[in-house]
């Protein structure tokens, strides 16, 4: 047989097939009262029942009589602008080396001297030593030194309290363990 005949035969059964196919997929007039007959069933039946709405809790109303009060929200951080009292920073002070810095950069490494002469000795990111004594000041929160002790330093920050004013807030350095 040669590759003539062969692809003759090929194609005639190839398109065998395809008639066979093309013939199940034509619907006789004898189907259609078939499928007529099917979609009136499934018209017929009775439909599924539905799910029950789910209850609506009520809540209880509540009436806003306050208008007239102060607001707990806007006011609650007011002060009086009349620029009495408080501590504020100095801004004609000259800043000091160890204020570039934050307070947590800073790492006390020692101290020299004893009594009311102690001198803290600070190393800084920059990696300069720095000789702390007391109303030097340090870190970037205007930071004043209190107390030099042998294994820590105490000062106290200023900080803004969100309303315009200033806090002094407690701080310390602990000399480190090596």
């Amino acid at each position: 047989m040669t590759f003539a005949s062969t692809a003759r035969v090929g194609g005639l059964l190839l398109l065998a097939l395809l008639a066979g196919c093309a013939r199940g997929i034509t619907s006789t007039p004898g189907d259609a009262p078939n499928l007529e007959k099917w979609v009136a069933d499934v018209r017929a039946r009775p439909a599924p029942p539905l799910e029950p709405l789910p209850v609506m809790q009520q809540f209880e109303t509540f009436e806003y009589s306050a208008q007239g009060l102060r607001d707990p929200f806007t006011d609650a951080w007011a002060r009086s602008n009349d620029g009495a009292g408080g501590m504020r920073p100095d801004p004609n002070r000259r800043k000091e080396p160890m204020e570039g810095f934050p307070l947590d950069a800073l790492d006390m490494i020692g101290s020299i001297g004893g009594g009311p002469g102690l001198v803290a000795l600070v190393m800084a990111p920059d990696k300069v030593t720095y000789r702390v004594r007391p109303g030097v000041y340090m870190g970037q929160s205007d930071g004043r030194v209190t107390g030099v002790f042998e294994d820590r330093i105490e000062l106290v920050e200023l900080v803004p309290d969100g309303a315009g004013g200033w806090l002094e807030r407690p701080a310390s350095l602990a000399l480190e363990d090596q």
